[in-house]
């Protein structure tokens, strides 16, 4: 069994409750990196001229992970890079569904546009507030993201199949961001049609990559401006052929980044994700049902029956400090502290959390 304190050492210098705000390095990770670098400061092109057949890869090994087909996948620098290609390329006239208070590089690069905007509420009721709201509005396009940052809300996926059961020209775009690391996921079997997703948090790759898959039957939907000569493999001839695909990867994509993203895919491969989301899980809903018993947790999240890894406590800045002065690390979202639990965290994790709370 791999020493987990031993890979992620940030783990064992703090109690380390952050992964919804910036997921850690694993040592062999580094290790490759450093290796990385070290190849091409040695090499330079010698070095670079691989860089083709490694994107592909490191492609394939995305597809893979999520179970989708390769010509599905993206990679991209950020989320916020690749949604606001996706959205230049749809239709001006369109109305979009979005949820109040999500992320705010979903909500403000949409409410940017001059899209038709309505909103569902986020609460305990949320698949029925989307319910309504779909009713009500009759939107082209619904996004929103998987989990809330703010209060860890996860949406029911398989409320999502029966949306798009009902709803089969609605277009269902989803942020993944606090989501893919977490558990094992299937993008072709879900609901969803386009994913997005940053992977420095649960995916634990680091900064500088992300993906965006989405489905071959909305490809030729969206029609997005951007190019450059990546997007036609380099080629002269290829520039009126390019693909959906390649229009979020105009520019030099980087082996370093998209390479880590790789590489922490092989080591949760390894670790195993059916191991990860049960570790998660598990200690996850020890962590909400002692919250639950102290009162820190919002109605909104203790009469919800399924909940993420992330909460969001009711806290004020003088347990903030203290917590920071007992070396556990977290974040001050909206109006309490958020705490996370990835696979690394162990009860021991919690249960100082709870002491210095109850101290």
């Amino acid at each position: 069994m791999i020493n987990l304190k031993k890979e992620f050492p940030a783990a064992e210098e703090y109690t380390y409750l952050n992964t919804a705000s910036c997921g850690l390095l694993s040592q062999s990770l580094v290790e490759w990196r450093h290796q990385h670098d070290n190849d091409l400061c040695k090499g330079g092109s010698v070095f670079r001229d691989l860089h083709k057949s490694h994107i592909e890869s490191i492609r394939k090994t995305v597809s893979s992970f999520f179970k989708t087909p390769v010509n599905t996948v993206a990679l991209i620098p950020n989320f916020s890079f690749g949604f606001n290609i996706l959205l230049d390329g749809l239709p001006r006239n369109i109305k979009i569904l979005m949820l109040e208070t999500d992320y705010p590089s979903i909500n403000w690069a949409v409410e940017n546009r001059d899209f038709d905007v309505c909103y569902a509420k986020i609460d305990e009721y949320l698949e029925e507030n989307i319910n309504k709201a779909v009713a009500e509005h009759q939107p082209d396009v619904f996004v929103f993201s998987i989990v809330q940052y703010l209060t860890g809300i996860k949406i029911d996926f398989n409320f999502l199949k029966q949306l798009k059961a009902y709803h089969p020209n609605l277009l269902i775009i989803a942020d993944g961001t606090q989501f893919l690391g977490t558990t094992e996921f299937n993008f072709s079997d879900s609901a969803i049609d386009i994913l997005g997703a940053s992977t420095y948090k649960w995916l634990l790759a680091g900064y500088g990559n992300a993906i965006l898959m989405a489905k071959e039957e909305v490809q030729n939907k969206i029609f997005p401006k951007t190019i450059g000569f990546n997007s036609a493999d380099a080629v002269f001839s290829k520039r009126e052929e390019v693909s959906f695909i390649k229009r979020f990867e105009p520019g030099h994509q980087d082996t370093l980044n998209y390479g880590s993203l790789e590489q922490s895919i092989y080591f949760l491969n390894n670790y195993g994700m059916d191991v990860i989301s049960e570790r998660i899980n598990i200690l996850s809903n020890k962590a909400k049902s002692e919250f639950t018993a102290l009162g820190l947790l919002e109605n909104e999240v203790v009469n919800r029956g399924e909940h993420s890894n992330i909460f969001n406590i009711k806290a004020d800045n003088k347990l903030f400090k203290k917590l920071k002065d007992n070396n556990i690390i977290c974040s001050q979202r909206g109006k309490g502290i958020r705490v996370s639990f990835h696979f690394y965290n162990t009860d021991s994790d919690l249960e100082k959390l709870l002491s210095v709370i109850k101290s």
